[in-house]
């Protein structure tokens, strides 16, 4: 009865025409920041933001990458700030804070996308040093940053935190076993925060993309003539592999009020990988 309802509201003539034009900039206003932005799907991520109308915090391990990337993104016409931040390190987590306040005064969305993969090979053959190496990066700064984030977004009035896991978080590869775990983990971190970050207005999802042309996971695409190539792309019912770029607009929906009343949800972007716990 309601959907018939809703059916029979009037529209008034150019409706659609306001809705499509608003939503180009649907993020002015806001400020962001993006971890480990300067290329692949984080630097997309954070163009698409930009595009949209956010103010960005770029950051990076490498000076000249920050530079570049801020180069790009200003000749874009987007407002933008970088700095280098390794999100292991408690310090560098806390000056890329503090320069995002200093520079736009708040921050209302959190992109965590800075991810470490030191391990390729059997999961039992992982050392303990690879191990905590990828847990502090992937699993741990990511918790730090939120709760760092959390109580400056709540001052903003609420907030939107995408959380960048993968589809190995669903289905674990035995060739990146310790990697595929801690993206496991970011989807139960997801969960886990929803209740007190929704106390506070502030919204957590997940995004989970597939094999991405990036050169973190070059070894699975690059040469597609390869066994490893051969073998991703035949999971992928599209059968070809992803672009940054295609991960991006999902993050600009989950960040915005097109998204008002979706958290503690992850979006698989695999070109249709069956990828489910």
């Amino acid at each position: 009865m309601i959907f018939r309802l809703i059916s029979r509201l009037p529209v008034q003539a150019g409706q659609s025409v306001r809705m499509s034009s608003s939503s180009a900039k649907r993020l002015s206003g806001k400020v962001a920041i993006v971890t480990a932005s300067t290329d692949g799907i984080g630097y997309s991520i954070a163009e698409r933001l930009g595009q949209d109308g956010a103010k960005v915090m770029i950051s990076s391990r490498k000076q000249k990458n920050v530079d570049a990337s801020l180069q790009k993104l200003k000749s874009l016409g987007i407002e933008a700030s970088g700095i280098v931040c390794h999100v292991a390190k408690k310090e560098d987590r806390q000056k890329m804070i503090q320069k995002t306040l200093d520079d736009f005064g708040g921050v209302d969305i959190f992109i965590s996308n800075a991810a470490a993969n030191p391990h390729f090979g059997p999961l039992l053959s992982c050392s303990e040093d690879a191990w905590d190496k990828i847990f502090e990066t992937n699993v741990k700064a990511t918790f730090m940053l939120c709760k760092e984030i959390v109580p400056l977004m709540e001052k903003r009035g609420g907030g939107s935190i995408v959380v960048v896991s993968s589809f190995a978080g669903y289905k674990p590869s035995e060739i990146i076993g310790a990697y595929s775990v801690s993206k496991t983990s970011l989807l139960g971190l997801i969960k886990a925060l929803v209740p007190e970050c929704s106390s506070r207005n502030v919204r957590i999802n997940g995004l989970a993309p597939g094999v991405i042309k990036t050169r973190f996971s070059e070894q699975l695409w690059k040469d597609e003539e390869s066994s490893i190539s051969q073998l991703s792309l035949q999971m992928i019912p599209i059968k070809r592999f992803g672009e940054p770029r295609e991960c991006a607009g999902t993050v600009s929906f989950l960040v915005s009020d097109d998204a008002s009343y979706i958290t503690g949800e992850t979006i698989l972007v695999t070109g249709g990988i069956d990828a489910r716990l």
